[in-house]
């Protein structure tokens, strides 16, 4: 096809389009068809978050609020959007890696058509179709393509809509100016639902725009903008108010802590602000960055022959100006980032290939065949890039210094079997891996990964950093994840557990793996698991307590060891809660005497994790081995076990039979060896925390970091939420204050604001003269966009302690979402 002609018709571009579709797409199909390499980090993270999607996906409720806050509330970290498609795709091809990729033949169409589009309507055709075609051969966007990011997704409705915005800035028909103001308007929704840095790209422009409108007093047009800005908001408008408060550490994680570690220039040297001018070589060749530079020297030296397309100097200069406004602003603010990464500003490279696009064609007349040469010659750098092909490597890199972006040919990858493995020993339950090897193609984030394809099973998990966690991780992960050689990012605390686990006689080695590089891939299984599953032959009509194992004579205010074996239907077990009472006899016997000295061991069967669902005629054994809290100060003497089962799902609820287990407290006794305790009553233990205000929520939040990671399904706050639910309502008594803390806590950490402020409220009740607990029902108010509630119950926090700092940043923040910002700025200034 003659693209030289002076015009194209309208099937002839679409055909030109579609051919630069087509043959991008099929050389990266080609590419994944080879490739049989494992997700990294990010990666692996992003697909299992599509893979949650997906589930929620399968069971809809569209029309309950309390589906929606928890279907946004599975990503916090980024908006849904990239995961959502994914999950649409995966439900149609099938669940993988290369299924959600196939998001990307409806990403790179749209991005072929915006490109396109932004080079017609700001100069012509010719250089939309160049750009178009250069932006599918750019080395960083086409790599990206292939990995399951959202910077791809990002991008491509980055410049979408750009697009729209530029359309919609040179409408002149006024009705057509209201009709981009609600695309463009729809497209900022979904770009904002992709990622909120959407804003690096779009804020330069739209602040141009803004300032430009108001000066020449086109209100109009400023009441447009403002239109576009509440549709947008219709559509990203729910995911950040239900997780507007993790944005700020969001920030933190994602900007401060990474460029500390890996040792980004400083904002105030030269290095700082020339980072991503330094990567443009890499990023698009030094091909298409030499030779269009030196088509437009020549072209201003008179060098070619005139163009028969030649564009009007008032719109070129337009045109021009319009795509360097959001070209210097994206990278000005990019690099005003204190972390730098490459990914972050792929969103200017497609505009920078309008530009290239635009250097390229002034090679014209007798040099005319140096434009093509060009396109061909980084076509080929594109397959040789990709593609092993013989003796090419050299050359590749010298054109295209980001180095080779080839698959892995080797199948030799045993996550999966690692995984199946597991199941197998544990076909019952969910298992929960502590990931110690941190590689590309093994780490927490890819087992994870592959533990979800395995509907959900099998959970991969990160060891702490300290000593002091790598020690409690040790004892509370039953399966460990080492491997020989190089372990990439693993530190030194956890490298000493993977050398302890060789030799320790509480781990068992099940499986080994010889790996391609000559090392060896270990899974170790501890020998005397907290949970054990069995199949049982007896037939049972309700939960029965069959055995408990615990010592005669222990001493209060320690931990003690404790296995529990339950007997049931597979339908019982799974739904049961266990509401566990040890009692002093003598003061049970007394019926006239208020039960008061006692304690509790609330928890779910089996932690929780039971997994799959049975007929409900098959019974089951579950074997609990779990650490008991015996508070400090009960007097000795003999206690007893009493116990109530409460179905989760029904609210039914029977006594456990118990036959006279019996315990003694000795005070003088000496402490003995435990399991771990279970989570539930550390959560209980951390809660009363709470009534120390600042200084106990930050011992709070470091210990529940953890614990997180050790139920990787977050149940046990339900089940504390539940059990205590249960207590306060039918048998409050005498620690009625500090299971409210656990009430609190649990509802807190499962960010449920509604059920949160209830328990608040009775704890005010409880305790009114604590200003903490006015001060934490003012922030589930703030963080439920209740600002004028928080005000008020700031007031009392401050009038039983008026120095407190954290009172009057709270009282700032409640004037400033109130619109008064005066007023916020009058409470706040003094404090910064």
């Amino acid at each position: 096809m003659n693209i030289r002609k002076l015009f194209l018709s309208p099937t002839q571009i679409w055909m030109i389009l579609g051919l630069i579709w087509l043959i991008s797409n099929l050389s990266d199909q080609i590419w994944l068809i080879l490739d049989h390499s494992i997700p990294p980090w990010d990666q692996s993270n992003h697909l299992t978050k599509s893979l949650q999607y997906l589930h929620a996906l399968e069971s809809p409720h569209f029309f309950d609020s309390e589906w929606w806050r928890s279907f946004w509330m599975i990503s916090s970290k980024y908006p849904p959007l990239t995961y959502i498609i994914a999950a649409l795709f995966q439900k149609i091809f099938g669940v993988g890696n290369d299924t959600a990729l196939i998001t990307n033949l409806l990403y790179s169409s749209i991005l072929i058509l915006a490109v396109y589009t932004l080079g017609k309507i700001l100069f012509n055709h010719q250089i939309g179709l160049w750009a178009a075609s250069l932006s599918m051969l750019f080395p960083r966007l086409y790599q990206s393509r292939l990995q399951f990011l959202i910077d791809t997704p990002l991008m491509t409705l980055t410049v979408l809509c750009f697009c729209c915005l530029t359309i919609w800035k040179l409408q002149k028909i006024y009705y057509k100016q209201w009709l981009w103001t609600v695309i463009f308007g729809i497209c900022w929704g979904f770009t904002l639902l992709t990622k909120q840095s959407v804003m690096f790209f779009l804020l330069t422009p739209l602040l141009w725009l803004a300032i430009s409108y108001i000066f020449q007093c086109k209100w109009g047009r400023i009441l447009q903008l403002t239109i576009s800005f509440i549709i947008s908001s219709i559509i990203w408008f729910p995911w950040y108010r239900t997780n507007w408060i993790y944005l700020f550490s969001t920030i933190r994680n994602s900007n401060v802590i990474p460029a500390s570690y890996e040792g980004d220039p400083p904002l105030n040297t030269l290095a700082a602000w020339t980072y991503y001018w330094q990567d443009l070589p890499s990023a698009v060749t030094w091909i298409l960055l030499v030779v269009p530079l030196v088509g437009l020297i020549l072209n201003v030296l008179g060098k070619f022959t005139k163009s028969k397309q030649e564009i009007e100097i008032s719109k070129l200069r337009q045109g021009i100006i319009w795509l360097a406004i959001y070209f210097i602003g994206s990278y000005l603010i990019c690099s005003a980032i204190l972390n730098k990464d490459t990914r972050y500003i792929m969103s200017y490279l497609p505009i920078l290939a309008i530009f290239l696009a635009y250097g390229l064609i002034q090679w014209r007349g007798k040099w005319e065949p140096v434009k093509w040469t060009t396109l061909g010659l980084v076509f080929m750098v594109m397959c040789t890039n990709l593609f092993p092909i013989l003796g090419t490597d050299k050359l590749t890199v010298m054109l295209s210094s980001g180095g080779l972006f080839r698959p892995y040919l080797n199948e030799n990858i045993p996550n999966t079997e690692l995984i199946r493995t597991v199941q197998e020993i544990n076909p019952y339950q969910i298992s929960n891996l502590g990931v110690i090897v941190n590689t590309d193609f093994f780490n927490h984030n890819t087992l994870n990964y592959y533990g979800q394809v395995a509907n959900f099973q099998v959970h991969g998990r990160e060891l702490g950093n300290e000593e002091e966690d790598i020690q409690q991780d040790q004892k509370y992960f039953d399966w460990f994840v080492t491997k020989t050689g190089d372990n990439g990012f693993t530190r030194k605390p956890q490298l000493a557990l993977a050398q302890k686990l060789e030799t320790d006689k509480n781990f068992l080695a099940v499986k080994t793996w010889n790996l391609s590089d000559k090392n060896i891939l270990t899974l170790y299984h501890r020998q005397l698991p907290s949970v054990i599953i069995q199949k049982s032959l007896k037939s049972y009509d309700k939960v029965n307590l069959d055995k408990v194992k615990i010592p005669q004579r222990i001493p209060s205010g320690f931990p003690i060891p404790i296995t529990y074996e339950w007997s049931g239907s597979w339908k019982e077990l799974k739904s049961g809660l266990l509401l566990l009472n040890w009692e002093l006899i003598e003061e049970k016997e007394n019926q006239t005497q208020k039960l008061v000295k006692f304690w509790i061991h609330d928890h779910g069967i089996g932690g929780g994790m039971l997994f799959g669902n049975y007929p409900d005629e098959q019974n089951f054994k579950v074997i609990e081995n779990l650490g008991m809290m015996v508070p400090k100060d009960l007097p000795s003497g003999d206690y007893q076990l009493t116990g109530i089962y409460l179905n989760r799902n029904t609210g039914e609820t029977y006594p456990i039979v118990v036959s006279d287990i019996n315990i003694t407290i000795d005070n003088n006794a000496s402490p003995i060896s435990s399991f771990p305790l279970d989570l539930v009553t550390r959560l209980r233990q951390l809660s009363l925390n709470l009534a120390q205000g600042i200084e106990g929520i930050y011992p709070i939040f470091d210990q529940v970091d953890r614990i997180n990671q050790y139920d990787p399904i977050q149940d046990y706050l339900k089940q504390a939420e539940e059990s205590l639910t249960y207590r306060l309502n039918h048998h409050p008594g005498k620690y009625e204050l500090d299971w409210t803390y656990g009430l609190v806590l649990s509802h807190v950490l499962q960010e449920n604001p509604k059920g949160a402020i209830t328990a608040l409220k009775q704890l005010i009740k409880l305790n009114p003269n604590n200003p903490y607990h006015y001060t934490y029902l003012a922030f589930v108010y703030l963080y439920n966009w209740q600002p004028k509630a928080a005000e008020t119950l700031l007031k009392y926090a401050i009038e039983l302690k008026p120095n407190t700092e954290e009172f009057q940043i709270l009282y700032g923040i409640s004037s400033i979402m109130q619109g008064n910002f005066l007023k916020g700025w009058l409470r706040l200034s003094p404090l910064f």
